[in-house]
């Protein structure tokens, strides 16, 4: 039995449509998103890598 929430990361090398599309095929829809920054630390000092971009999808109800 598959969960009715799961959250979903773009991957790094994934479009935000793509994401959303395998979403779709898993029978997910989304309903939620955030981003939260990546950091490196470069010379003791933290330096943004890359956006993590996650969607909330809900379990598409089959009728």
């Amino acid at each position: 039995m598959s969960r009715k929430t799961e959250w979903f990361e773009v991957g790094e090398n994934e479009t935000v449509e793509s994401c959303l599309d395998r979403m779709k095929k898993q029978g997910y829809t989304a309903v939620g998103r955030k981003e939260e920054p990546l950091f490196e630390e470069v010379n003791g000092k933290p330096v943004p890598v890359r956006q993590i971009i996650k969607f909330k999808g809900n379990k598409i109800n089959e009728l």
